[in-house]
């Protein structure tokens, strides 16, 4: 059966029972969008402020291929089997964006046995969190448009507008536009671009803020223009940010549903970790915490994207700390990071998997000794893994200082990730020194894009013309103690797709910073990285349809 299929099968609880029973919340806490799905109020911090924090395990992987890693299959299908195994676990994954469920990558809610339900709605509209966050920043931009065409009392110049609009959707056409055309009664003519909703600010601080409040206060903060003499305007300055974040006063509230075997699931926020910082809302993470012994979450894509930008963003910023990491591989993966191309990766060749762990090793490292995670490496297994190029790994992780396991969840749904489940456990039962930071907020941002590029993606050189050198000179002045945010491919260690297995001494080419200010980091803009992506050939929303009885097919 297809992904969808296995999903519409499956006999779900209703969430207000499943709210009471599995994470003993009042009916009072909840506010259900139908049956199956419920918006959680904030109020459940401040009931349980006094409980003491569950584990915090970080789920990432080996840079991601076409063939697929199952990153997220994994997260859901490890809680599952921590659940299984008699452990109190919540897991916590981001929001699907419609651009890559209508493009090429289809749906986002895990797949197999190991899924998040109702997955269809969880794809597409769920609670209309992607909407509101879509409205609220287009909000502020046609704000800003109306403050110019109504005698521009701060002096905007329309040439330094920094702030863009947003959709969810891949539409390559809107990369760069003109605005204001058709004369004086539709505003100024400028320059203007769509990036996607997932690499928007306002994505990135309704993610990184711990309360309503501290959500305004950030929006309020948001770098707009600058004016004709050169001073920077805010979002605060043409009052927008109150009614930004009356837009986003329901959506901020942390989305809870469950998975096929019936354990809660939050699902809230959804930044690209190749563009943004590619982590779940940390208001659902801590309320996850405070509710279950364990936390199983993800970071987007490989581990120098999203597990760097998990710990060095999101963490240092909510206070927070992984114990421990799991790192997904899978032996087509490995392949295919060895020099084989896709239609290749079913035939058993331990040759190009033993040059394919290179890419593994270097993540390990990375996590181990740049970080000082302890960390296990989970083998999502496929149905042409042969038993060698299985041993292949273990035997190489064991030398790499870990352990593989290997997990056959997506299959079997958490009984198939039981032994996994239980190394965890063994493993967080055990002292182990704290997660460290890469650099110090103290370092200055050119060192720390530097820190990141040379230890994380093993570049030779980090290279940016004047123009963008004297933009991070002048950033640095005023916002110096900021971290970054990396905004490259994420298939490869350089930034160039190509460029497989681990890209040793490569040049790191940066070709623009954007200030997220009021998210509070510097967006670095590598290669030929795009903000708004475009639509395949034959993009996924060519195979999505309705069926007479009204019910999705094609999703995943």
């Amino acid at each position: 059966m297809s992904d969808i299929e296995i999903a519409q099968q499956a006999s779900m609880q209703e969430v207000t029972s499943l709210a009471e029973e599995k994470l003993g919340l009042a009916s009072h806490h909840i506010d259900p969008y139908g049956r199956f799905k419920a918006k959680v109020s904030l109020e459940v911090m401040d009931d349980m402020a006094s409980k003491a924090d569950g584990k915090l395990i970080l789920v990432t992987a080996i840079s991601p291929t076409p063939a697929g890693e199952g990153k997220t299959t994994t997260t859901i299908g490890l809680s599952d089997a921590l659940n299984r195994i008699g452990k109190k676990s919540i897991v916590c994954v981001r929001e699907p964006s419609m651009g890559p469920c209508f493009g090429m990558k289809g749906g986002a809610a895990g797949g197999g046995y190991a899924q998040v339900v109702p997955m269809e709605d969880i794809n597409l509209h769920f609670t209309g969190d992607l909407h509101a966050i879509a409205s609220a920043h287009n909000l502020l931009s046609a704000m800003i448009d109306n403050h110019i065409h109504h005698g521009n009392a701060l002096q905007l110049d329309a040439r330094r507008i920094v702030w863009q609009r947003v959709m969810d959707m891949n539409d390559r056409a809107l990369r760069d536009i003109v605005v204001g055309m058709g004369g004086p009664a539709n505003g100024y003519l400028r320059e203007e671009r769509f990036d996607i909703v997932v690499a928007s600010e306002v994505m990135a601080i309704f993610c990184l803020s711990n309360s309503l409040q501290e959500l305004k206060q950030r929006l309020g903060e948001i770098l707009i223009a600058y004016s004709v003499d050169g001073t920077p305007r805010y979002a605060r300055d043409i009052m927008a940010h109150g009614a930004m974040a009356a837009l986003l006063k329901e959506a901020i509230k942390p989305n809870l549903v469950q998975t096929l075997e019936n354990n809660p699931a939050f699902v809230h926020g959804g930044p690209f970790a190749n563009i943004a910082h590619g982590c779940n809302s940390v208001i659902s993470t801590k309320m996850a915490l405070k509710l279950g012994d364990y936390v199983v979450t993800e970071a987007g894509f490989g581990a120098d994207l999203g597990a760097e930008k998990f710990i060095n963003i999101k963490c240092r910023k909510a206070g927070i700390k992984p114990d421990m990491a799991v790192v997904v591989a899978t032996v087509k993966a490995l392949k295919y990071h060895g020099g084989l191309e896709l239609k290749e990766l079913t035939a058993e060749n331990l040759n190009a998997l033993n040059t394919g762990l290179a890419n593994l090793k270097r993540h390990l490292s990375n996590l181990q000794n740049e970080f000082g995670l302890r960390c296990v490496v989970a083998i999502n297994h496929f149905v042409n893994d042969s038993d060698a190029e299985i041993e292949l790994i273990k035997t190489a992780v064991k030398e790499m200082g870990a352990e593989a396991i290997l997990a056959r969840h997506w299959a079997e749904g958490g009984a198939g990730a039981e032994t996994l489940a239980q190394r965890v456990v063994e493993m967080l039962d055990a002292d182990a020194e704290p997660c460290q930071l890469l650099y110090p907020d103290s370092l200055p941002l050119w060192d720390k894009i530097n820190e990141v590029a040379k230890r994380l993606y093993g570049t030779g050189q980090v290279v940016a013309d004047k123009k963008v050198m004297d933009k991070i000179a002048m950033l640095n002045e005023q916002h110096g103690d900021i971290p970054v945010c990396m905004a490259k491919t994420p298939y490869s260690f350089s930034s160039d797709p190509s460029l497989r297995g681990t890209a040793e001494n490569h040049t790191l080419t940066i070709r623009d910073v954007r200030l997220s200010n009021g998210a509070g980091f510097l967006v670095v803009l590598c290669g030929d990285v795009m903000t708004m992506p475009g639509l395949p050939k034959h993009p996924a929303a060519e195979r999505i349809d309705i069926d007479e009885n009204g019910s999705i097919v094609g999703l995943f």
